[in-house]
């Protein structure tokens, strides 16, 4: 029995094994590059680098547009998500709340920014940001540009959290006398929260994350992070320098996901919206 509950459990390790490979090997060697210095050159023939120091991490941070790019990146991020969950909003609520015809085909017409690529999206806002004359107000436009990219994102999830809300809770604070605040704090807020959070999670993740729009509506006076790294690595093609800013790019982005995954373990709709 215990031997064949192993063999049963060969293939999950196995792929749990191939899984971790894949994602700790490009982790390590991005590491492993950042730390090359200059002194010495890491070629194929040594395992490790030959002399390691924290030079490339230095002199991107004294001696390039890095200082920038992540004040820039990470003012965009945030209010991207911002942005995009209030917009979010009123078409979530319409799905999640009310039954009408054409329901399903709404909710796939909601999705549709999701078909057209990125770089597509980013030449159609250059193209009507230069024609109003509004070429120096390159925030504005990226972060409208990234607005409508993940409305989709946050329409979904949001669509979801509004169909946990129980009508009878709403229907019960309202006979009590509640106001809308204290309705929406005690009938919806329980059910919303998770939702929020992972909304604003996502949608600050792929925003930090995005290259196409801020480089082609960003170029040259606005710089992100990814524009950086793209710099370094598709056109100086310098992989120690490149490794520094994929590090700084990934490891917060993983850290926000682990969190946002032990929030939503230990977040359950069902039940602080009193189903169950």
């Amino acid at each position: 029995m215990i031997a064949r509950l192993r063999i049963d459990q060969a293939p999950i390790l196995v792929l749990l094994l191939i899984c971790t490979l894949w994602l700790l090997i490009p982790f390590t060697m991005a590491v492993l590059w950042s730390l090359v210095d200059p002194s010495g050159t890491w070629t194929p023939d040594t395992l490790l680098p030959p002399v390691i120091s924290l030079y490339r991490w230095e002199f991107m941070w004294n001696n390039s547009l890095l200082q920038p790019a992540l004040l820039n990146s990470y003012t965009l991020a945030p209010t991207a998500a911002v942005v995009t969950l209030l917009l979010a909003m009123p078409t979530a609520y319409a799905l999640g709340r009310y039954d009408f015809p054409g329901k399903e085909t709404v909710k796939l017409i909601a999705l549709l920014p999701l078909v057209v690529p990125t770089f597509v999206t980013a030449i159609f806002f250059s193209s009507i940001l230069f024609q109003m004359g509004l070429a120096q107000y390159r925030f504005f436009a990226i972060l409208l540009a990234h607005a409508v990219l993940f409305l989709p994102f946050a329409i979904r999830i949001l669509t979801v959290s509004f169909e946990q809300v129980r009508q009878d809770h709403v229907d019960a604070a309202r006979d009590l006398g509640a106001s809308p605040l204290e309705r929406f704090r005690v009938a919806y807020w329980p059910a919303l929260k998770p939702g929020i959070m992972a909304t604003l999670l996502i949608v600050f993740i792929q925003s930090i994350e995005e290259f196409a729009i801020a480089y082609i509506v960003g170029t040259p006076d606005f710089t992100t992070v990814p524009t950086l790294l793209y710099s370094q690595l598709g056109q100086d093609f310098n992989r120690s320098n490149a490794a520094v800013l994929a590090l700084i790019l990934a490891v917060p982005n993983v850290i926000l996901m682990l969190i946002l995954e032990r929030f939503l373990k230990s977040a359950n709709p069902a039940l602080s919206s009193g189903k169950g």
